[in-house]
C-alpha cells in the first residue's frame, strides 16, 4: 500500500517533508489573519484534535526564521498569492507549549514550566548575539534558559523574548501558545489533596499570560490552545480584542479533526474504503459549531494499523492518552443524581443540558452543569444537533469508542460501590433456597446500578458474575457443563456446596415467571448439574430480568 501516515507527529515541517498523508486545513490561516481582527483568538478543542498541528502549521508559515515556500507547495493557502506574499516567513513567531508542565506537586510542575521555557529560549540563543537586544533582557534571556530565573522573570518571560525578538526583526511578534491550560488542568486535580497547588500555578500562568497578552507593543496578535476556555477575568483579564472559539461556535468548526469527505478522501487513498464504515462506527460523531468531525488521533492510528494488517480490528486509542478521572470525579459525586442521565447516554440516547463554555478550574466541581460542560469540552460527550441555539444543549456519546470509556469506567465503578452487605444478604438467600428474597436484592440491585446496551441479556449476564466475583468464591460464566454452558456457576468449596444460575431476558414483565420456567428447563435438558462430583449440595436457579426488575426461581426436588 503507497500510502504513508505518522502516528504521533504533529511537526508541520517533519510531516510534510517525510511525505505522510496531510489534511488540508492551511485554509484556517488565511480566515484568521483576513477576516478577523482579532488581537488575541483562544481555540479550546478536545486532546487529540489536531491543535498542536495546527499550531506548528502556523509557526511554519509566519516564521522570518524558516524559508517554508516548498512544504506549503500545493496546499490550499497558496492559492491566496498576495496573501502570501505579505505573510509568509515575514514575521518573528514565538511558539511555547505548556502540555509538559504537569506534576503532582507545584514544585514539580513549575520546574517544568520552567524547563519548557529554557528549552524555548536555546531554540532562540542566537538573538542574544544582537547589539540591539537590551543588555538586561540579554540577562533575563541567559537566567531563563539556564533555569536560574526567579518567578517575576519567569512570570515576564514571554513578554521578554517578544520583546528582543522585536528589537532583532523590527517586526512585531506572532505569538502562539499551545495547551496553555495543562498546568491548572492538573493543578486542579490536586488541589482536592493535601499537595493541592492550584492558586499557586494561577498566578504563575496568569503572570505570564497577562504581560504578553495585555496591550503589549511588542505583539502582532496571539493565537491559544487549550482543552477548556478559563473564564477572561480569571486569566486573561485586560486582554483587549479577546476571541474565542469553543466546541459550541460554527467559526473555525471545520479545522480540527476531519470532515466526512476528509476521511473518505483518505481511505481512498489508503485503498481501504471498504472500513468507511467502521470508522464511522467507532471515530465519527463529533459535533464542533455546525460541523461534523472524526478525532483525527483515532483516524490515523486505525489507518496506521490497516496499513499494517488490513484485517486489523478498531479499538479505543483515545483512553490511552487521557485520563479518565473527570468521569469518576462526575459519579463519584453523592450530591449529583446523575445515574439516569448516564444511563440514558449509554443507551444511545440524549440528555439536555444547560452548558457553558467559559469555566475556571478551580469551581469546575461547583455544580453539576459545570461537571457536564467539561465533559463536553474534553470530548466525552458531544452535541446530538449542530443546529442547537438555545441556553441548553442536547448532549450524546458520539460513537463506539468513547462509549466504551463509558462503559469501563462509569459501569465499573457503580458496580464496585454495590453494596457488600446486600450482596452478602443475596448470597445468603440463595444458599438457603429463598427465591423470594433473592428476587427482592437482585431487583434493588438492579435498581441502583447502570444498565446499558438496551437491557440485553448479555448485560444481564455480566452483572450477575459482577455481583458474585470477588465474594469468596470460584465464579465461572459461561463455562461448559453437562451438555451445554451455564450462564452462572459458583463453587463454595469449602461447604461443598454449589449455585446454577441460568439468566433469560423477559420481553415483558408478565414474562419473568414463565421465562424463569424455561430457564430452569434448560438447566434440565442440557444436564447442567451433572458430572459435577464431590458437592452435597447445588441449587439450581432460573432468573429472569425485564429492565430493572428480576425475578428468581429455584429448581426444586
Amino acid at each position: 500500500m503507497d500510502f504513508k501516515v505518522g502516528v504521533g507527529k504533529s511537526d508541520f515541517a517533519a510531516l510534510r517533508e517525510s511525505g505522510n498523508y496531510y489534511v488540508d486545513k492551511t485554509e484556517l490561516i488565511y480566515e484568521l489573519v483576513n477576516d478577523t481582527d482579532n488581537q488575541v483568538t483562544l481555540f479550546t478543542r478536545p486532546r487529540r484534535f489536531g491543535k498542536t498541528l495546527m499550531m506548528s502549521m502556523m509557526e511554519n508559515f509566519f516564521s522570518i526564521r524558516k524559508d517554508s515556500e516548498s512544504i506549503f507547495d500545493g496546499l490550499a493557502i497558496t492559492e491566496h498569492s498576495d496573501f502570501c506574499k505579505d505573510w509568509m516567513n515575514q514575521y518573528p513567531v514565538l511558539f511555547v507549549s505548556f502540555k509538559d508542565a504537569e506534576a503532582d506537586t507545584f514544585d514539580s510542575a513549575y520546574k517544568m514550566l520552567g524547563t519548557s521555557i529554557a528549552d524555548l529560549c536555546k531554540k532562540l540563543s542566537d538573538v542574544t548575539d544582537s547589539e540591539l537586544v537590551n543588555q538586561a533582557d540579554r540577562d533575563v534571556f541567559n537566567r531563563l534558559m539556564y533555569q536560574k530565573a526567579e518567578e517575576q522573570d519567569i512570570k515576564n518571560s514571554l513578554k521578554t523574548i517578544m520583546r528582543m525578538m522585536n528589537a532583532v526583526y523590527g517586526k512585531k511578534v506572532i505569538l502562539l501558545i499551545d495547551e496553555y491550560d495543562v498546568p491548572l488542568a492538573k493543578a486542579s486535580e490536586k488541589d482536592t489533596s493535601k499537595n493541592g497547588y492550584y492558586s499557586k500555578m494561577l498566578d504563575v500562568i496568569k503572570g505570564i499570560m497577562s504581560t504578553a497578552l495585555k496591550d503589549d507593543e511588542f505583539l502582532q496578535f496571539a493565537v491559544i490552545t487549550g482543552c477548556l476556555r478559563i473564564a477572561k477575568e480569571s486569566i486573561f483579564t485586560g486582554t483587549n480584542n479577546f476571541a474565542s472559539y469553543s466546541v459550541l461556535d460554527e467559526d473555525f468548526s471545520d479545522y480540527f479533526g476531519f470532515s466526512g469527505d476528509e476521511v473518505d478522501a483518505i481511505l481512498e487513498a489508503a485503498d481501504r474504503k471498504d472500513k468507511a464504515d467502521i470508522i464511522k462506527e467507532w471515530y465519527d460523531g463529533y459535533v464542533f459549531g455546525d460541523s461534523h468531525v472524526y478525532c483525527p488521533w483515532d483516524v490515523i492510528n486505525y489507518l496506521s494499523a490497516l496499513k499494517k494488517r488490513k484485517d486489523a480490528k478498531p479499538k479505543n486509542y483515545w483512553k490511552n492518552t487521557s485520563h479518565n478521572g473527570i468521569l469518576l470525579t462526575f459519579v463519584k459525586r453523592t450530591d449529583f443524581d446523575v445515574a439516569d442521565k448516564f444511563e440514558t447516554l449509554l443507551n444511545g440516547g440524549m440528555i439536555n443540558q444547560a452548558i457553558s463554555d467559559e469555566l475556571t478550574y478551580d469551581t469546575l466541581h461547583s455544580s453539576e452543569d459545570s461537571l457536564w460542560s467539561v465533559l463536553l469540552m474534553t470530548g466525552y460527550i458531544t452535541k446530538a444537533d449542530p443546529e442547537e441555539d438555545d441556553d441548553t444543549v442536547f448532549l450524546k456519546i458520539p460513537n463506539k469508542e468513547i462509549a466504551s470509556i463509558f462503559e469501563d469506567t462509569v459501569v465499573r465503578y457503580f458496580n464496585d460501590t454495590v453494596n457488600t452487605d446486600s450482596i452478602n444478604e443475596l448470597l445468603n438467600s440463595l444458599w438457603d433456597g429463598d427465591e423470594k428474597r433473592a428476587t427482592e436484592i437482585v431487583s434493588d440491585l438492579l435498581w441502583n446500578t447502570i444498565s446499558y446496551n438496551d437491557y440485553h441479556e448479555d448485560y444481564y449476564r455480566a452483572f450477575l458474575a459482577g455481583v458474585f466475583v470477588g465474594r469468596g468464591y470460584s465464579v465461572e460464566s459461561n463455562k461448559e457443563k453437562g451438555l451445554g454452558r451455564p450462564d452462572i456457576f459458583l463453587k463454595d468449596r469449602r461447604n461443598r456446596r454449589a449455585i446454577i444460575i441460568e439468566a433469560k431476558k423477559s420481553d415483558e414483565k408478565s414474562d419473568l415467571d414463565k421465562d424463569c420456567d424455561k430457564a430452569i428447563k434448560q438447566i434440565i435438558d442440557e444436564e447442567y448439574a451433572e458430572g459435577i462430583s464431590g458437592y452435597e449440595q447445588i441449587f439450581c436457579y432460573g432468573v429472569a430480568f425485564y429492565q430493572k426488575q428480576a425475578k428468581v426461581k429455584l429448581l426444586k426436588p
